[in-house]
């Protein structure tokens, strides 16, 4: 019977967890704000032998009471046990989800270089040599946070939430009302901010991989024109990896 594990990742817009038999990403499943009660419900139903909590966000002590109580389990920080270097200052710092994704690069591709562009509620650029030594990056403003932006810090303009029928499809440049106008501007504005980033780490870096993640990674995918890998589920193949580095339960 293979392994399974459950990797958990709290994030500032989304609470989700993915469930791994072996090496195998099997099952996606969104958490609520009664993450107690959800995880427990997780826990009894897969009975994971490992478990791995990545988050940004303040949490519940009790979760992660429980889960070491339900499982052989690990939170994810800078102390973890990494397959990369983190080479930048303050490194306490540097977010969870940013070390999974750092994690899933060196994994998949190793003595690479490699920038790992995650949209979620901010995006964050995330630059690890062939080296395998985590550089830093940049974090951003992500795309539901740019429409918020224009509606909080305006007296006029709207609150514009992107359709996901638009998902892969493009966005007019000429905008020809105020709701297109908005979407044309933060998406576009997007697109080629994120193709003009990764040109900038180009002409100083020369050849990298590019992997596209993130909750938002779907709307800019087929619209960026520098080649990426696009995986909506690279922090948890992180997660898992960093829960078979410092796990040890069979």
């Amino acid at each position: 019977m293979k392994k399974i594990t459950a990797c958990i990742d709290l994030g500032n817009t989304r609470q989700k967890a993915a469930i791994f038999e072996g090496n195998q990403l099997k099952q996606e499943i969104d958490l609520s704000n009664n993450l107690i009660q959800d995880v427990t419900s997780l826990i009894s139903t897969f009975q994971p032998s490992n478990t791995i909590l990545s988050s940004v966000i303040g949490h519940p002590e009790a979760l992660e009471k429980m889960l070491s109580e339900k499982s052989c389990f690990h939170k994810l920080s800078v102390n973890s046990k990494l397959n990369f270097i983190v080479d930048v200052e303050k490194r306490e710092t540097v977010g969870a989800d940013r070390l999974a994704v750092c994690a899933a690069a060196v994994h998949y591709y190793p003595e690479c270089n490699n920038l790992v562009v995650s949209l979620g509620s901010c995006i964050t650029y995330n630059f690890i040599n062939q080296y395998n030594i985590f550089l830093g990056g940049a974090i951003a403003p992500g795309m539901n946070m740019r429409f918020r932006a224009l509606n909080e810090f305006t007296a006029k303009l709207p609150l514009v939430s992107p359709d996901d029928h638009i998902i892969g499809l493009d966005i007019p440049l000429l905008g020809y009302n105020t709701v297109t106008n908005i979407k044309s501007g933060v998406i576009n504005g997007m697109i080629c901010e994120i193709d003009g980033i990764i040109d900038r780490y180009a002409e100083r870096y020369g050849n990298f991989n590019v992997q596209l993640t993130g909750g938002n990674s779907g709307y800019f995918a087929g619209q960026l024109k520098n080649r990426i890998f696009a995986d909506s589920t690279f922090l948890f193949k992180g997660l898992y990896v960093l829960s078979e580095i410092n796990n040890q339960a069979n």
